[in-house]
This record gives C-alpha cells, structure tokens and sequence, in this order.
C-alpha cells in the first residue's frame, strides 16, 4: 500500500535522518511533503534525487496526508499535531508534548505495537531517544523473568539536543585542538568537549532532571508495567551520534546470563555483541547509520539474588527518534490501520 505522507519539522537533524530512513526502509510513498516553520518555507529540500519546496505549517497542508511524521519542539507540537490529526491524519509524534497524555498511545513497535489499535486522539507518540533503545532491550528480559527494578545511567550524544549542539560540540572540539579559547556555549548546559554534563540541570521532582523522569514515567507506560521501578541518572557525554546506558536489573524469578543471551539473540531489533575477552562489545561509533539496539557486557549482578548488568547502545537519531517513527507507520500499514484515502 502507498501512503500519503507529511514530514514536519523536516529541516532539524530529526527531520533529515527522517528522509534518509525512508529511503533505507523503501518506505511506499504515494506522496510526500515537507513542511517546516515560517522561516523555512519557501526553500527546497531534497528526497530521492528531487527537489521540493518547504510548505508552512497550517491546516490545509494536511490535507489528504495519512501519515503525519513530526519533529519540532513541544511548544510547537501541541498546537500542529492536533491541527493535522484533525484534518484526518495519524501524526507520529517526536516532541514530549503527548507521551503521558492517556489517549495518546507510546509505542516502540519491538515492545508494545498493539497499542496502535486505538488513536483516539489520532496522535502517536515517539519515546524519549533513551526510553526507546532500553526498552527494546529489557522487553525479552521482562517476558522471561519479570523485572522488579532498573538503575540506568546514561551517556548521552550532543545529538540528542539537536544540530545546533552538534554544531557547538564540533566547534569546541575544533577550537581545544587548535588550543584556543573554547566558543561561549548556548546549547549545553556547560562545555561539552572534554568534559562530562550531568543532564541539563534543570531539577523537577526530587532534584530529577526532566530527561529522568521521562524514562521513568515512559517505561512503566511502554511496557505496561507500573509495578517496574526505575532509578535513572542521565549524563551528557562529548560523542556526537549514539547514546550508551549501563543498565542494572533486578529480576522476580531467577534468570542467568547465557538466558538472557538466548533470549536477546532472539529478540526483533537486538543484536549482541557480547564476547568482552575479545574485546567485542557494543560501541557508539558502529551503532551509528543502524536502526537495531546493541547489547552486550552480559553479566550476573553478585550482589542481589536475581540480578544482571547489561551495556546498551544505539543511534539516538535513527532508533532514538527517526527510526522508530518510521516502523511506527510500517506497522500501521501492515496492519491495515490507516485512515483511507
């Protein structure tokens, strides 16, 4: 089935991994449209070797589009994506603006893709980038011996903020290698290059960063579980594509590491890299341009009963964000749940 499709906020870095998703995952289109904010309008942007021209965002560019694939800031989200699921579309959504919204659902198609059944608002929500690639991976653990507890720490790519802190990484690092003055810094919350950012150091409840909370509040909603307790710490890190996690699980039944093996080897969208005497473990820089979940460093935790740690990395761009928009409306297509055309 071809699809009429709507990318919005199709000039940010999202936007553009988009467009190079859709041609990797030979997406059927039966037509596509950019759309961006006023500033953007009116120049062109290429997919497949043709030119097209930025459109405006407003209610009349949604017309007869059934897929609406949004990257733009919350703010901006939660004005456009009612705006085109109005117009008949379902809007597959990147921003944070619907994720606990309860008629909204939020799906990683590997975990929880009957959620897509019901859309009652018309609006699917996109995960958080770190949500996304360990719950990929907790899913096959989870069926097989049922996670109690989760403590994550997260090393998190520039990227994950967006070009423009990609851009002031770059140039920081570029301006260290010179040994000059590194450039002020408006992206992050402190320099980036040679240094560690515990998150944006903005405090919400009990001193969690905004980007904690997500992933504790986005996993218990994802896998449908609130009973799964989840005891994140996230961090930025000088890398500029593909997020890493040292993840700490607590299971209610007993589990050891060659199950958990077996069971991710199986898992859709997992790939185990898991042979450290060799050397061979997940790295930010082979993960980058891949939509799977890489998982390795399995190990027995020896100091809880049923405990183990695992080392998760993917790219944030692609199955942090784009990637997993995309295979979002493969599975509504597939599954036949699009609105007709």
């Amino acid at each position: 089935m071809s699809v009429h499709v709507a990318v919005v906020g199709a000039t940010g870095a999202v936007g553009e991994v988009m467009r190079q998703v859709l041609i990797d995952h030979k997406f059927s289109l039966a037509s596509i449209k950019f759309l961006a904010s006023p500033r953007s309008a009116g120049k062109s942007i290429e997919f497949k070797g043709k030119k097209y021209t930025i459109e405006p965002i407003c209610p009349e560019a949604f017309a007869g589009v059934q897929i609406v694939l949004s990257s733009t800031p919350a703010s901006v989200s939660r004005e456009t994506s009612p705006m085109a699921a109005k117009a008949g579309a379902i809007v597959i959504d990147n921003s944070s603006a619907w994720r606990m919204d309860p008629e909204v659902p939020l799906v990683v198609p590997e975990v929880n893709p009957g959620a897509l059944k019901s859309i009652p608002r018309g609006i699917v929500a996109n995960p958080n980038c770190s949500t996304i690639q360990m719950v990929v991976a907790l899913k096959p653990l989870h069926d097989l011996a049922r996670i109690k507890r989760v403590v994550v720490s997260t090393y998190q790519a520039s990227s994950g903020k967006g070009a423009k802190a990609l851009f002031e990484l770059d140039s920081q690092v570029a301006a260290l290698g010179r040994g000059e003055k590194v450039p002020v810094v408006t992206m992050h919350a402190a320099q980036l290059a040679g240094n560690v950012l515990p998150h944006d150091w903005k405090p919400g409840e009990d001193g969690y960063s905004e980007e904690e909370i997500k992933m504790i509040k986005e996993t218990q909603k994802i896998m449908g579980d609130d009973s799964i307790q989840v005891s994140p710490t996230t961090a930025r890190v000088p890398v500029r594509i593909g997020h890493s996690e040292s993840i700490n699980l607590e299971f209610h039944k007993p589990i050891t590491a060659e199950q958990a093996r077996e069971a991710l080897r199986k898992a859709s969208g997992v790939v185990v890299v898991d042979d450290y005497g060799k050397g061979e473990v997940p790295l930010a820089l082979q993960c980058e341009g891949r939509d799977e979940t890489f998982v390795g460093r399995i190990r027995r935790d020896p100091t809880i009963a049923n405990g183990l740690n695992i080392w998760v990395v993917a790219d944030n761009l692609r199955k942090g964000a784009a990637s997993n928009a995309v295979q979002i409306a493969e599975v509504l297509v597939q599954r036949g749940w699009l609105p007709k055309r």
